[in-house]
C-alpha cells in the first residue's frame, strides 16, 4: 500500500466462529501460534499435524484439540468455515487455500499475502471485548506493540463489566428512551460507579447501582460544546475533545478544520460546514448563532468545532451569548492555538529571558486599519508578536510597524498550515515580509510571529521569506 494512501485495504470485521470448525494445518510455530490465538474463541479447532513440535503437541493434548495426522485432502475442509494453511510449505499452503476457496470458505496462508482472504489481527481480549489490531501484513511486530500499550490501558475488569450489560440490555431497552438518553445511560453504566464496583469485585453493588440508573430521570436537555480543535494535526487534538466529538449527536464545524478531526466524530452524527471558503456560500455569523440555538433547544447534544481555539478569535464570544440569551447550556473545550503549533514547528521560544517577556496576540487586519493598535509600543520594546491570518496585508503590517519604530531587519518566521504534514516554514527578516502577499502557491492558513525572539528559533528547518536576492555592487551603492 502507499505510503500516501489513506484508505485500507482490508474491512475489518469478527467471524462467528463459536462451535464451528476452523482447520488449522500445520506442525511447527506458526500453526501453534495460530491455534493459540484460536484458543481464544469457542470455535471448535482441529488441527492437521503429522509431525507436531514438542510444545505444539503438548498444548494440543492439554487443551484437548481435536488432532489429526492426516495427508492433505481437499474434503478434509468440507466442515470449514475457516482454514489457516502453516504447514512450512509454501507450495502445499498454496494449494490448501485454493481448495478452501473451491469451497467459497476463507483462508489464510502464512507468509503468502496474495493466498490471504483475511488476515490475523494482534488481539486484546477482554471477553466478550475484544481489540483486534492489524497492519495488513505490513508490521507483525508494530501491531504487537500497539496490542502491548492497549493490553495496559484496559481494565481486567472490562469483559465482566460487558457481561453485566446483556443482563440490561432489554430493561434498557424498555424504560430508556432512544437515542441521547440511552447513549448517557451507557456512558454512565460504563465509566462510572458501575464500572467501579465491578472493578472492585462487587457485582452486587453493580447492580443496585445499575437498577437506580434505569428507575433515573432519563430526560435529556440540549448541550453545546465550544471545541478548539487545534492547529490541524489531528493528534494535537485533546483528549476531552475526542470524547465530546464522540458524544456529539451533531457537529457544527468551521472549513479549517480538517475533515480527518470532523470524522472522529461518531458515525451518525449529523454534521453540518458552516465555515467560509473562498468564492463559496457560508453561513453568517449570526446565522450561526441562530443554528446552534435552534439544535440546543431541540435537545441536541452539539459539538461547535473551530480550529485552534475558540477563545482566540473564534468568534465565541458572540456564540455563547446567544446560547446564553436562549437558555441553553455550553462549556468550553480549549484547544491548542496556530500560534503555538508554529512556534514549536520552529522550535521558537515565544518569550526569551532577557529578550522578549511577553507576547501579543493580533490579526493581519488589525493591524491594517488606519490607527495602529496601542499594543504597537509593547512590540518596539520587545514583546513576540503573533500574527493570525496576516498573509492578504504583509506590506502594509510591514510598513506601518516600521513607521512606529521596530527596526526593519527585526526577524520574522511564517508558517503555512502549522503542524499539519504539509506545513511550509518561513524565515527573514520584517522588510522581507510583503514578499508573503507575493506566494500565491501558500493557500492554508498562515502565521507570522514578530519579534528579536525568533532569533532563538531552528532556521535550519525553514527556508527564505525573501523571494528575490539583493546585491550590492561595491563602490557604487546601486542594487540587483
Amino acid at each position: 500500500m502507499s505510503s500516501e494512501n489513506t484508505r485500507l485495504n482490508v474491512f475489518p470485521a469478527f467471524f462467528r466462529v463459536s462451535g464451528k470448525v476452523v482447520a488449522v494445518f500445520g506442525s511447527g510455530e506458526e500453526a501453534f501460534a495460530k491455534v493459540r490465538l484460536l484458543a481464544n474463541t469457542d470455535a471448535t479447532i482441529v488441527a492437521y499435524a503429522d509431525t507436531p513440535e514438542h510444545d505444539y503437541a503438548a498444548y494440543l493434548r492439554e487443551h484437548r484439540i481435536a488432532t489429526h495426522a492426516l495427508t492433505f485432502a481437499p474434503d478434509l475442509l468440507d466442515d470449514a468455515t475457516l482454514v489457516f494453511a502453516a504447514t512450512g510449505d509454501a507450495a502445499l499452503d498454496r494449494c490448501i487455500v485454493a481448495a478452501a476457496r473451491e469451497r467459497r470458505v476463507p483462508a489464510n496462508a502464512v507468509d503468502q499475502p496474495d493466498y490471504c482472504d483475511f488476515y490475523t489481527p494482534a488481539l486484546v481480549s477482554r471477553a466478550p471485548v475484544a481489540v483486534a489490531i492489524g497492519t495488513e501484513g505490513a508490521g507483525p511486530v508494530l501491531a504487537q506493540m500497539i496490542r502491548a500499550r492497549i493490553d495496559q490501558m484496559l481494565s481486567p475488569s472490562l469483559g465482566r463489566l460487558a457481561s453485566l450489560a446483556f443482563d440490561y440490555r432489554d430493561a434498557a431497552e424498555k424504560l430508556v428512551p432512544r437515542g441521547v438518553a440511552r447513549r448517557i445511560f451507557w456512558r454512565r453504566f460504563f465509566s462510572q460507579t458501575v464500572a467501579e464496583a465491578v472493578e472492585a469485585g462487587d457485582i452486587a453493588k453493580a447492580r443496585r447501582t445499575a437498577n437506580a440508573l434505569l428507575s433515573a430521570d432519563n430526560g435529556v436537555s440540549g448541550h453545546v460544546w465550544l471545541v478548539g480543535a487545534g492547529p490541524g494535526a489531528e493528534d494535537l487534538l485533546t483528549l476531552r475533545a475526542q470524547r465530546v466529538l464522540m458524544e456529539a449527536d451533531v457537529i457544527v464545524h468551521d472549513a479549517l478544520v480538517p475533515q480527518a478531526i470532523v470524522d472522529m466524530g461518531r458515525r451518525d452524527a449529523e454534521r453540518i460546514s458552516v465555515g467560509k471558503r473562498k468564492n463559496a456560500h457560508s453561513k453568517t455569523q449570526g446565522e450561526i448563532n441562530a443554528l446552534l440555538v435552534e439544535l440546543g433547544k431541540a435537545g441536541q447534544r452539539v459539538a461547535r468545532l473551530k480550529s485552534g481555539d475558540p477563545l482566540v478569535y473564534g468568534r465565541a464570544a458572540e456564540e455563547m451569548d446567544a446560547l446564553r440569551t436562549a437558555g441553553v447550556s455550553y462549556e468550553i473545550v480549549p484547544g491548542i492555538t496556530s500560534a503555538f503549533a508554529a512556534a514549536a514547528d520552529f522550535d521558537l521560544p515565544l518569550t526569551l529571558r532577557g529578550v522578549a517577556s511577553s507576547l501579543i496576540f493580533t490579526t493581519g487586519h488589525d493591524l491594517a486599519g488606519d490607527t495602529l493598535p496601542d499594543w504597537s509600543s509593547l512590540a518596539v520594546s520587545g514583546a513576540t508578536v503573533a500574527v493570525y491570518m496576516g498573509r492578504t496585508v504583509a506590506a502594509s503590517v510591514t510598513d506601518r510597524l516600521i513607521a512606529a519604530g521596530l527596526p526593519a531587519d527585526t526577524h520574522v518566521a511564517a508558517i503555512e498550515n502549522a503542524s499539519r504534514r504539509d506545513r511550509r516554514l518561513f524565515h527573514g527578516r520584517l522588510a522581507d515580509l510583503p514578499d508573503l502577499e507575493l506566494r500565491d502557491e501558500l493557500t492554508g492558513p498562515v502565521m507570522v510571529i514578530i519579534g528579536n525572539a525568533v532569533a532563538g528559533a531552528n532556521l535550519e528547518k525553514s527556508e527564505p521569506l525573501a523571494m528575490t536576492v539583493v546585491t550590492v555592487r561595491e563602490g557604487t551603492g546601486s542594487t540587483q
